[in-house]
């Protein structure tokens, strides 16, 4: 099967790792994927190619279009769609290269323009060309109906899955390797860390995350780190939180490190992952700190609960609520049983409910039901 992949970007991000591990999969699978996206750097081009993508192309502008996406469109016998603009696009031009039966799109996120009305009735019209629009949680499912205006029946929900190989394997390293690490980065062997992996981007809330352990710092005299990895490549977000850093006199107690290719390390390393969104379609990073047995405090937005069980899995508190998830924070780092007990329960639950092989084969289930009804 020839399976053409347009997403908006190819930089880092859940939606686009999410990606990466479907083409990998069906690559694996003897199918042909291919890749074009809309706009970036393009960060992942490479990793996609190594997953087994024929072709990786930058698309650009609407000369990109005819030169590039609809040729590919032609040659694809199922066309996929992940996010906003690439949802959009791709309906408009599959339909004018005559793939509009053999469209696809997901919804990674419960995308907050859709709230407003006028973006509601477009997408309505667009969002109705596709055949069948995936959703990565029922959450989003329920906000594509009401805000996406696609009826439930077009709607198909397969959750995220995850390779845990590389967070199982970084898990089980020698304790005197994670030591290294932790002292790479300047943080002693008491010392509870968190980690944040996540796009410096208003709806990560950065904000909030380090007011909130500027608050558990006051509160504790237990020492307290905050790595946070990522970066902003469409805006400003990251040097606005390093000004918020600085403003709350946080100093070495916060890390920025950037985009890194060795988080499955830093998740060892760490001792709780974080995130403080304002919402999430599911949040793949999550599985990510599961896999490796790490607990998670996050806030409980969105289909977050749906992955994260509070009190179980780990602490849900709610958005936008910096006391909330200083006293969280502060629980956690004082009882390290508390911290070993979330975070088993998590690996086992990632073990249950999110492989990465169901994903895979009822994302390619999904293409054979459409392909099945275009030939009929």
């Amino acid at each position: 099967m020839k399976i053409l992949h347009l997403c908006t970007t190819l930089d880092v991000g859940g939606a686009e790792m999410h990606l990466l591990s479907q083409v990998r999969g069906q690559a694996a699978r003897g199918h042909e994927p291919s890749v074009a996206y809309l706009k970036g750097a393009g960060t992942l081009a490479d990793d996609f190619r190594a997953a087994g993508a024929r072709e990786v192309v930058a698309v650009g502008g609407a000369l990109g279009v005819a030169r590039s996406l609809m040729p590919m469109m032609r040659r694809a016998d199922v066309v996929h769609t992940h996010l906003l603009k690439a949802d959009v696009l791709g309906a408009v031009a599959a339909t004018l290269a005559g793939r509009r039966r053999r469209l696809i799109s997901s919804k990674h996120n419960d995308e907050q323009v859709l709230r407003r009305p006028l973006v509601s009735r477009v997408h309505g019209l667009v969002g109705r060309l596709p055949q069948r629009t995936i959703v990565l949680s029922d959450h989003v499912g329920r906000f594509i109906e009401r805000y996406g205006r696609v009826p439930a029946r077009r709607l198909t929900r397969i959750y995220y899955g995850l390779d845990p190989v590389p967070f199982e394997e970084a898990a089980a390293l020698d304790p005197a390797r994670r030591e290294s690490l932790r002292r790479e980065l300047g943080v002693q062997p008491t010392t509870t860390v968190f980690l944040c992996v996540a796009r410096f981007a208003a709806q990560k809330a950065h904000d909030v995350l380090l007011t909130g352990f500027a608050r558990a710092r006051e509160r504790t005299q237990a020492p307290l780190a905050l790595w946070l990895v990522g970066d902003d490549p469409f805006g400003d977000g990251r040097e606005r939180a390093e000004a918020t850093a600085a403003r709350l006199e946080l100093g070495e107690s916060v890390r920025f490190l950037g985009i890194r290719r060795d988080v499955p390390h830093l998740m060892a390393a760490a001792d709780v992952f974080t995130m403080t969104s304002l919402w999430e379609g599911l949040g793949l990073v999550f599985l990510e700190a599961m896999a490796t047995g790490r607990p998670v405090l996050a806030s409980g937005v969105s289909a977050v609960p749906e992955v994260v069980v509070d009190g179980e899995t780990g602490l849900l508190v709610p958005p936008s609520d910096p006391d909330a998830w200083a006293a969280a924070a502060v629980r956690l780092a004082a009882d390290p049983e508390l911290r070993s007990r979330l975070g088993a329960r998590g690996a086992q639950v990632r073990r249950e409910r999110f492989g990465i092989d169901r994903m895979i084969d009822e994302t390619i289930a999904v293409y054979e039901a459409v392909l099945e009804r275009a030939s009929a």
